[in-house]
Order: structure tokens, then sequence, then C-alpha cells
């Protein structure tokens, strides 16, 4: 079991990698202390029976630039499982994308697996083998590293060779690789990781929506990001959402008032975060009415027909059934009210979707099909 511990270490096995068809790649990493992950080790795999090393990038002497030079290699498919937290690491870290890319939790899901299926269940499933996860929640960060968490953690990439080849192989066979492509772009598209100071507000859930208040929660949320990716804290470090609706409902306007909060953490009610707090909601303050930020209502003005709900329920059940596909991976409940309300700029009704359920699904809302019962199926009539 190899740890390397050196740029030159790993650029002799990223050599040795692009010779090959693909390669298994996972991380671990830590969060709990910071906005931005932090990574601790970076596992690979070559294929078959190939060697599978652990990389310290803790290490005084090392450099990921080997890897992002694999990651750019577009004749080595990278295989991770459930990558997006993988994915905006190494973005953040060398704005950089695997290309070409495969996630086998996605691709068990086209493969109908069922919804965001775990490892350790694809490892039972498929490579038939058990899986030990008693180190999964260790502090990937202290070093030396014990011989339980090296095992741990070379087994999310030795196992992943046998899933990738057999998932891959399901998909060839049932044609279905456009489909994880078009998931897949998803992952690998920048407006995935990239947070926004001035977007934030758009996360924090609030039960009114009168434009001064949600003013105060734009200008809050957005000092609070700002301070939080400058400082590379977590934001509830900053102040939490409780503290943060607390402050646009009561609007203080001094380091006094500020300190009457019975939500706001000790530490935010002097310093830089108290002037910024009150710099923000005076910002809010001042803002012109029509600058103030409109939360998306859509939804909640929906005119749903619920029999036609109900349908488009029935017949997504059907459709994912016969395509051993999830359904949420088809469409979401909330998609489903959409069409039955009359939009059209629904996820569900394109690209492959369309072809498994929107194309019908639209044909159904117009009239042109029905739905039938026949034993414990549901068939679709033509009229």
């Amino acid at each position: 079991m190899r740890t390397l511990t050196t740029t030159q270490e790993l650029a002799d096995f990223c050599k040795a990698a692009h010779d090959g068809p693909y390669v298994t790649i996972d991380t671990e990493f830590l969060r709990e202390r910071t906005y931005y992950a932090k990574l601790c080790l970076v596992q690979l795999a070559l294929p078959g029976d190939g060697e599978a090393v652990l990389v310290d990038p803790l290490a005084g002497d090392m450099s990921m630039e080997p890897l992002y030079e694999l990651f750019r290699d577009t004749s080595v498919v990278k295989v991770f499982h459930a990558a997006r937290q993988d994915l905006e690491i190494f973005f953040v870290e060398g704005k950089v994308f695997p290309d070409p890319l495969f996630d086998t939790q996605v691709a068990a899901m086209v493969c109908g697996f069922g919804e965001q299926v775990g490892y350790e269940t694809l490892v039972r499933k498929i490579a038939k083998a058990p899986l030990d996860k008693t180190s999964r929640f260790t502090d990937w960060s202290r070093r030396p590293l014990s011989e339980a968490q090296k095992t741990y953690a070379l087994a999310d990439v030795t196992h992943l060779r046998v899933i990738y080849e057999f998932l891959a192989r399901e998909l060839e066979k049932s044609g279905r690789d456009k489909w994880l492509r078009e998931e897949l772009g998803v992952l690998t598209d920048p407006e995935t990781y990239i947070v926004r100071p001035s977007e934030a507000w758009q996360r924090v859930k609030t039960r009114t929506h009168s434009g001064k208040f949600m003013a105060a929660v734009q200008e809050l949320a957005r000092f609070r990001e700002g301070y939080a990716q400058s400082r590379n804290i977590p934001r509830n470090r900053v102040f939490k959402d409780d503290a943060l609706l607390e402050l646009a409902s009561t609007k203080p306007k001094t380091l006094q008032d500020l300190g009457r909060s019975r939500l706001l953490l000790r530490e935010a009610r002097k310093g830089e975060i108290a002037d910024g707090i009150l710099a923000a909601l005076q910002v809010a303050a001042d803002m012109n009415p029509d600058a103030y930020p409109k939360p998306d209502k859509i939804n909640d003005k929906l005119q749903v027909n619920p029999a036609l709900a109900d349908l488009l329920r029935v017949l997504l059940k059907s459709k994912a059934e016969n395509e051993g596909v999830a359904q949420k991976l088809i469409a979401t409940s909330s998609e489903l009210d959409q069409i039955a309300a009359g939009q059209r700029d629904v996820k569900a009704l394109t690209g492959w979707r369309a072809e498994v359920f929107g194309n019908d699904a639209m044909r159904l809302c117009r009239g042109e099909l029905a739905l039938a019962a026949k034993g414990s199926t549901v068939k679709v009539v033509e009229l």
C-alpha cells in the first residue's frame, strides 16, 4: 500500500495512467471548519489488477498538477462515485474538470439501481464484496494515517474498477450512453460550483416576502457569504440563518441594538462582523423599492390540474418501471405539477427524458393518450 508524497512520485504514477483506458479516483476531505473543502487525501487506481495508491496533498513537496494533466487527457476516462464534491475541490483548487468523466452513482441510476445509490450498495451488488466503513468519519487531516484508514481509502477506488466496467457494459448494451453524458454535463459546468455573494439570499428560507424585509435578507446574506469566503470559514460561523432572519426583522442600527439579539453569536456582536451587519442593513434601508429582490413565487402561483397531475404520476411510474430507471431521475413531483399547470420549460420535457417520458406526457396533456390498467401494469392507449 503505497503513499505518494512528492510531485515526482505523482507524475510517475500519472504517466502510467496516461497509457490506460481509465483511472478510478476518490478523495477524502474536511469541511466542518472551513468554507472551502480541505483536500486531505486522493486515491487512484489503474485498471484491472493495476496499482492503487494514496496521494498525500498535505505533504510538503506535493503539487497536484500531474493529476490535473491527467484530467485534461481526453483519452483516459476518469471514474468517480458521487463526484460532485470531489469535482468542486478540483475546480476550486485547480480550475480543471476531469474529461471525460464517468460517475458510477449517476450511471447506476440510469441502469436501474435506484435513486442516489450508495457506493457500499454497488460494491455488494456488483463487486460482490463487503466494505468496511468504520473509518468513514475519521479526521483525514491528521498524520500519520492508520492502516485502517489507508485500507478504507483504497477500497473506494479498487472496487470502483469492477463497478465501472460493469456499468459501462450495461450502458453500451442499452444505448444509454447519451443519457449519462447529459446528466454529467451539470457536474462539469463551472456554474454548478460558483457561489456568488449577490445570490446567496436565494438559499435563505423565509416566510414573509415583503420588500424591505427581503432587501435586508439579501444584503445580510451577501455580507455573510463574502466574509465567509474571504476568511475561508463556514457561513454559519459568521451567523446562522435564524439570526439572519431575526436581524432582517428587527433591523438594528447600533452596536447596542445588536447586543439585544437573542440569536446572534457573541463574536458577531462586535468587530468586523458587527460592522458588516450594520452596513448591510443600512444598504438595505437606502435601497430603492424598485431594486428589492423578488423571490421566485412561480410554484406558489401554479394553477395545477390535480386530476392531470395524478395521471402524469401514473404515467411516470409506468415509464420508469418499463425502462428500469429511478422515477426521480426522470421527473420530480414538482416538475409534474408544473407540467399539469401548463408550464413547458421543464427539464422532464427535454433530452433523453423527453424520449422516455416527456413526449408522451405532452400527448397525455393534449388528450391524445389514455391510461388503462391491465392486471398489475398500466398500458398507454392511443386515442
